[in-house]
């Protein structure tokens, strides 16, 4: 399993939030690049990029920080989610040198956008279902949407997407640990593999979590655990490769 450090960019800025509130953002780092750096060195393999700003404006905000960190560690796997919501970012992204982009708000509100892409950049596509009791949220987490987040991943899923990114809203940067049984229902409905994210706490959460790899959880995405130090990247990263290899 794949423990995959969060860089979420707020005007050039390393940033977390809380549940997403734009307003409540600590700052980590004013240099991304050497975040990056940071996890690559403590063995990371992938990195999971969001533009905040982007997405929110509905397009690329931070692009050139992206395009920096792509260029500094070319032979580092990266996915990048906030404010893609048209094939000429995507095309723009896979050129920088990314290697998946995320697909979120605009795979609910248009979603033949997805089928669209996915025909196009075939294997590169993953889509962000960010959810509350079951209930899929929409435009960087301010609305909830009627969409049910299972018969979502079903839907992306027969459309070609190669993962669903999982994130509990409820959870996300508030230190609680992950919502694992919601996270579990979500992977054991679709055959694709499911990215956990929200709430990665601790060490333990790592081993209850590697528990149900079997079920299709390849991976998770871990922010304010690693930065505030609750969580030691190396040490989580070396456990849940012990525990799923």
């Amino acid at each position: 399993m794949l423990l995959i450090p969060a860089i979420d960019l707020k005007q050039g800025k390393c940033v977390r939030l809380k549940q997403g509130r734009m307003e409540d953002d600590t700052v980590f780092s004013d240099d991304p690049v050497a975040m990056a750096e940071r996890w690559i060195e403590a063995g990371a393999k992938r990195l999971h990029i969001v533009d905040l700003d982007g997405a929110f404006a509905g397009k690329p905000v931070n692009a050139e920080v992206i395009h920096n960190i792509t260029e500094a560690f070319p032979g580092i796997s990266i996915q990048v989610g906030g404010g893609i919501r048209d094939e000429d970012t995507i095309q723009a992204y896979l050129d920088a040198g990314v290697q998946y982009a995320i697909i979120g708000t605009k795979a609910v509100n248009a979603p033949h956008f997805v089928s669209d892409v996915c025909i196009e950049f075939p294997g590169r596509i993953i889509v962000g279902l960010d959810a509350k009791d079951g209930k899929v949220a929409i435009d960087g987490w301010s609305k909830l949407s009627n969409h049910d987040v299972i018969d979502m991943a079903k839907h992306f899923e027969k459309d070609g997407v190669v993962a669903i990114v999982y994130t509990d809203i409820s959870r996300d940067g508030m230190m609680q640990g992950l919502n694992i049984e919601a996270t579990v229902k979500v992977a054991q409905a679709i055959s694709i593999p499911v990215i956990a994210s929200g709430g990665i706490t601790t060490i333990e959460d790592i081993r209850e979590l590697c528990k149900y790899a079997d079920e299709g959880i390849t991976g998770a995405i871990t922010g304010r655990a690693i930065y505030e130090g609750t969580l030691d990247y190396a040490e989580g990263q070396a456990l849940a490769t012990k525990l799923t290899s």
